[in-house]
């Protein structure tokens, strides 16, 4: 069986349950944004962060969710699909998990509009529901998002970026949302309980080893959806490449700098930058620390009673650093 499909063998019935809910809290009275919904639902992905809200209620809830679990699923879903539309605009991508994005078909100002309204189905769920401790999770998860893909842009700029800057800007830009998915779980079965902060520290650790795993296939062969060296070509700085800079001497330092800024789209030039972080530790170090990520993550776990759903996210978490793509 695929990790995946084990993963959720203990949430299946919940899964199926919400993607019929997740497909109605879509619709609309337009046909185009109908007709656009229905590509992306058809082309969805995994559907992680989902899976993280079900499996973190069911585990500290002895196995019951209730209908708010469901809305907080949906509610992340909804935000999680809206950013993607709106990267994809930002990033000027024209393909998502191989399939051409909403703004390839359809234009930028199109995708930015089913962007906005798939973010405002998302608020709507909640408010409907009235629950409120919902929305404020997720609010606070967008607000974080955008400032942390604003801070990479200033520091791709300047180049002046630190190890804590990098880690303030993944924990924004990616490992947020999961936390919001964690902590969503948590609030909808128990409110107002320590689990909520417990689980949202669980969900950024995760997110943190998430996005350095996703540094790292900058740096392999695999054919993993984007091309190696992506990274670069954006003067995006990620963990392997910090790492190196800073154990150069100044000559070295000023030929990776003046490489990213000046010579990132040059292929020669990308590949001598990838070869010397391979060679100076960069993909060791970071590594290492993905994997501290990840060993925190599953401590927070120790304190919870065996049960599948345990299981189910301890499997997450080690797919998070073990995934070929």
């Amino acid at each position: 069986m695929k990790v995946v499909s084990q993963i959720r063998e203990p949430i299946e019935k919940e899964m199926e349950l919400f993607e019929d809910k997740f497909l109605k809290s879509m619709s609309s009275k337009v046909a185009l944004f109908n007709r656009i919904t229905y590509y992306i639902v058809n082309r969805k992905g995994k559907q992680m962060r989902p899976m993280f809200v079900f499996l973190t209620a069911k585990l500290i809830n002895e196995g019951s969710i209730n209908d708010r679990t469901y809305c907080g699923a949906s509610i992340i879903e909804l935000i999680h699909t809206a950013s993607l539309v709106h990267d994809d605009v930002v990033d000027d991508s024209h393909k998502r998990r191989g399939f051409f994005s909403i703004n390839a078909l359809w234009k930028n100002k199109i995708a930015v509009l089913v962007g906005d309204f798939l973010f405002s189905k998302g608020v709507l769920v909640a408010l409907e529901n009235k629950d409120y401790d919902l929305l404020h999770i997720i609010s606070n998860a967008v607000k974080d998002m955008s400032e942390g893909e604003l801070l990479q842009i200033e520091k791709a700029r300047l180049l002046d970026i630190t190890e804590e800057v990098y880690y303030d800007i993944i924990r924004q830009k990616t490992a947020t949302l999961i936390a919001a998915c964690c902590s969503m779980g948590a609030c909808s079965v128990k409110p107002d309980s320590e689990h909520v902060e417990i689980f949202r520290k669980f969900g950024e650790l995760c997110g943190m080893a998430f996005q350095i795993k996703d540094d790292l296939f900058d740096y392999g062969a695999d054919k993993i959806g984007k091309p190696t060296g992506i990274d670069i070509k954006e003067q995006k700085m990620t963990l392997p490449l910090i790492y190196a800079l800073n154990q150069s001497d100044k000559e070295k330092k000023r030929w990776l700098i003046n490489s990213i800024k000046n010579h990132n789209k040059d292929k020669k030039r990308v590949k001598e930058v990838i070869a010397y972080v391979r060679e100076m530790g960069g993909l060791e170090y970071a590594v290492s620390k993905m994997l501290s990520f990840k060993d925190e993550a599953l401590s927070l776990l120790d304190n919870y009673p065996d049960s599948k759903y345990k299981d189910a996210l301890t499997l997450m978490v080690n797919y998070v650093v073990d995934r070929k793509k």
